[in-house]
């Protein structure tokens, strides 16, 4: 992939006559996307490169909470890239194609309702190992609100049931304890002790607490398809991703009364800036309210 890209920039400063700013930024911007693809897929061929791939990055994107502006430019760099290449021949599809253009700016993220989620949690199979594993993914990421980064890395010694906490290393490995409640702790303890031990490679597996059927822990694009799964069983019609969960676990803490700080402590976000969009989604609730059940609604 390094040679395409040296090729690529090469092309643009040479032929196209940019900047060397923009040169700058296009290398910034397919390095980050050619080292993810490296580190998670293990890819270093163009021609292996599919619109999953491409998903994947930009749910890393929008999990690190980058601007939609920063992700639109992401976009941008992507399809002068595989256009190149596809024009040169050295790939015979553009994986690129079909993703759509990131929104410049979503005040209110996409939630499930209570039912919704209690649909998509009914739906994994726990009488199978892999089953079992998704139910526990699932109860996990709706009882404390975790990014995929933080699940995927989670170990075993991070687990303190007994104290119904959990640590897990946010953005810039900042650690934080999350209060984890009972159904997920049931499900996590049942997985660990039925499913778990089938799927772990002495070698491979080292302490992380959920693991793929080659042993090693779950990638980002484990989780997507996971999530993509019961969500199509579950036939939500919203636009859907993992970071739902999340979204959806704050709402209905902050509908329910939970106070602000401690959400955004829950969250792991460091300026409550980021937490109050939530407080939008719950007044659209209230007012909601008011118009279903007062009398001159």
């Amino acid at each position: 992939m390094n040679l395409f890209l040296r090729e690529y920039l090469n092309i643009l400063k040479l032929e196209k006559n940019l900047s060397d700013n923009t040169i700058d930024s296009y290398k910034s911007d397919l390095s980050a996307f050619t080292t993810f693809l490296k580190n998670d897929f293990n890819i270093d061929d163009p021609e292996k490169i599919s619109y999953n791939h491409v998903s994947s990055f930009f749910e890393l994107l929008f999990e690190l909470e980058l601007a939609g502006s920063s992700a639109a430019r992401y976009l941008s760099s992507l399809k002068g890239f595989f256009k190149y290449l596809l024009h040169a021949n050295y790939i015979t599809k553009n994986p690129v194609d079909k993703i759509e253009s990131p929104k410049r700016k979503k005040n209110i993220p996409e939630v499930l309702t209570i039912f919704e989620m209690e649909s998509i949690l009914s739906k994994p199979d726990t009488k199978e190992k892999l089953g079992l594993r998704d139910k526990a993914v699932l109860e996990l990421m709706y009882a404390c609100g975790l990014r995929v980064s933080e699940v995927i890395n989670l170990k075993v010694s991070n687990l303190f049931f007994n104290e119904e906490i959990i640590r897990v290393f946010g953005k810039g490995l900042k650690e934080r304890l999350v209060p984890i409640g009972r159904s997920a702790v049931i499900w996590i303890i049942k997985y660990l002790a039925e499913s778990r031990p089938l799927l772990v490679k002495r070698t491979l597996s080292e302490n992380y607490v959920f693991l793929n059927n080659r042993g090693t822990k779950l990638s980002r694009m484990g989780i997507w398809k996971i999530t993509a799964r019961y969500f199509k069983e579950a036939e939500i019609k919203k636009e859907v991703h993992p970071h739902t969960f999340r979204h959806s676990f704050a709402t209905h803490l902050i509908e329910g009364g939970a106070d602000l700080r401690a959400v955004q402590e829950m969250l792991g976000h460091a300026d409550i800036s980021t937490t109050q969009i939530y407080t939008h989604i719950d007044r659209d609730y209230i007012k909601q309210v008011h118009k279903d059940y007062h009398p001159r609604g």
